[in-house]
């Protein structure tokens, strides 16, 4: 079995994350890290609260808060909201403990022995009316490139290049809305991207199996030409800048590493804290020269924080010239959207992880951002298409299967799993159908498929109902009762396999189905197993509570009234 590492993008600490962020990133990670679990592999799932930069200065501020007790706060909301969305987690770490404060200052002295980082007396945008320095994503303008109105001094949103906040035309303070701003010195510690272009660009070709979306985003950012990055901050809240004592630098008293140079860096943090939680080893999951060689590591995001993790984070990693582990795949969504927008934290446009829980149970909304999200291109959400996709995957599909066949099993068969006599041949194609999902599905998600592996399960579910009209034990039983109960065994034994399809995305359900016929394995199906052999003759079954309940229209109505959206 594979030791298999996952991480996911960081959430910011600035409040419960909303559907797009899911679905984008936490989601994915989390149903390939139970498939990966249920077929035996040895997993780690990391993610972590992103916590350092202005965005949390401002919120803690707004929150009448000081921005370390925010934090606290926020971590534990976030963490709690991704447990009751049932985001199996290995670790859940925050960027704003010791390991990663060390690994970072840690990866800065190296860089900066191996002359990859250098000290330039920067000219920054200084607010006079906010009396501060602006970070690049608290600068907004237009887009040099694209004329979007509202590109951030990082990049912009329209068009995805990488920016610098001097490139902006017309640029204003985001804080305040201030256009009362003006250019001043300040000292600032620089990576030399541009002296690691070409590890980069070899690093990236490396990867040919990678996704068409995450390698052209890190080519077309190599190919428009890389730019050394300040890796420093006027701000108090972050990583300290210190110098080869451990003291303030001389110089940069104050300053802290900037967001996105400390951020992935957590990865290898949260597995420190992980290690140092639990008594594990992470050394052996990051560095190839003490185990992390047979480690395969995978990296879940939406396509907004590609570049960051193909030029920014392998810019460090690489130029430390130190063995740290490489991501093997990057796995990249695209956005979902809102109703002809984005869905948006800072506006607090869409549905939030909390509020969706307060409508609907998790595996609701797991089913639809894993079955429906947004993989190969953005895709929309609207009430209609959720209500339509719950009511007939998961309602009239896959919960009316399962009823049906164990509630018939009570009645008459006294709730006890029959004999019968031996598989027609009818059976035995019904077998091999389901035999070929099963293969399709598994295959899908190898392939880190989502939408695929989703229709594959799904189509699997179909084929139970579609066994039950043909087979119909409930008429048989009437004129040939043997035959009634083979076709019953046989259905029982699809409510166990389809618990266990079911495992990855629906983990709150999936145990109440396998309960039903007196399972409790959910692990994964492999290709050469007898499904037909589980749930053996003679057990008792018991009917669930309902599985999954309908979404009325009325119910539409009235979250298109709360929150926005709807046909009418």
């Amino acid at each position: 079995m594979a030791r298999i590492l996952i991480t996911s993008a960081l959430p910011y600490i600035n409040g419960i994350k909303h559907l797009g962020n899911l679905a984008g990133s936490m989601l994915p990670a989390d149903v390939w890290a139970r498939f990966k679990r249920g077929q035996g592999h040895e997993v780690l799932y990391i993610c972590a609260t992103d916590e350092h930069g202005t965005p949390a200065e401002l919120a803690a501020a707004a929150a009448g808060q000081d921005v370390r007790t925010y934090c606290d706060e926020q971590h534990q909301i976030q963490k709690a909201a991704g447990e009751a969305f049932g985001l199996s987690y290995d670790w859940f770490g925050r960027s704003s403990n010791a390991p990663n404060r060390r690994l970072t200052q840690h990866f800065a002295r190296v860089l900066e022995d191996n002359g990859l980082i250098e000290e330039r007396v920067d000219q920054m945008i200084y607010s006079i009316d906010d009396g501060r320095f602006l970070p690049d994503r608290y600068v907004e303008g237009t887009c040099p490139h694209c004329a979007y109105e509202k590109a951030r001094g990082d990049q912009c949103d329209n068009c995805g290049r990488l920016l610098d906040p001097m490139d902006l035309k017309d640029p204003y303070s985001s804080v305040s809305g201030s256009r009362n701003l003006e250019v001043r010195d300040t000292r600032h510690l620089y990576l030399l991207q541009t002296k690691l272009e070409g590890r980069i660009r070899d690093w990236i070709s490396s990867k040919s199996d990678w996704q068409t979306l995450a390698r052209s985003i890190a080519l077309k950012h190599l190919d428009e030409g890389l730019i050394d990055r300040g890796i420093t901050r006027d701000l108090k809240w972050g990583v300290p800048v210190v110098g080869p004592d451990g003291g303030p630098r001389p110089g940069m008293e104050g300053k802290v590493f900037y967001v996105w140079f400390d951020a992935p860096i957590e990865y290898i943090g949260a597995t420190q804290e992980w290690a140092e939680a639990t008594g594990g080893t992470w050394r052996d999951w990051w560095r190839t020269d003490e185990g992390a060689d047979d480690v395969r590591y995978v990296q879940f995001m939406g396509k907004d924080n590609v570049a960051f993790h193909t030029v920014s984070f392998p810019a460090t990693i690489l130029g430390s010239g130190e063995p740290w582990k490489t991501v093997d795949t990057l796995k990249a969504f695209n956005w979902l959207n809102w109703y002809g927008g984005k869905f948006s934290t800072s506006q607090g446009r869409g549905v939030f992880m909390d509020q969706a829980l307060d409508l609907l149970p998790a595996d609701y909304w797991r089913w639809y951002l894993t079955a429906y999200g947004p993989e190969h291109s953005d895709s929309a959400f609207t009430w209609e298409q959720f209500q339509s996709a719950i009511n007939k995957d998961l309602a009239d599909v896959l919960g009316n299967f399962v009823n049906r066949i164990v509630k018939f099993t009570e009645s008459k068969f006294g709730g006890i799993v029959p004999e019968g006599a031996a598989l027609t041949d009818e059976d035995r194609a019904l077998q091999t159908q389901i035999d070929a999902a099963v293969a399709e599905a598994t295959a899908a998600f190898e392939a880190m498929e989502f939408r695929k592996a989703s229709q594959a399960i799904r189509a699997a579910w179909v084929l139970g109902n579609e066994y039950l009209q043909v087979a119909a034990p409930w008429t048989a039983f009437k004129t040939d009762p043997e035959r009634a109960a083979t076709a019953v065994r046989f259905a029982l034994n699809l409510v166990a396999l389809f618990a266990r399809l079911a495992a990855p995305v629906l983990p709150f359900t999936a145990p109440k189905i396998a309960a039903s016929v007196g399972e409790t394995d959910l692990g994964w199906p492999s290709a050469d197993e007898d499904w037909l052999a589980r749930v053996p003759v003679g057990r008792p079954v018991q009917a669930a509570e309902v599985l999954f309940r309908k979404i009325e229209d009325e119910q539409v109505a009235e979250w298109a009234a709360r929150f926005g959206g709807g046909e009418g």
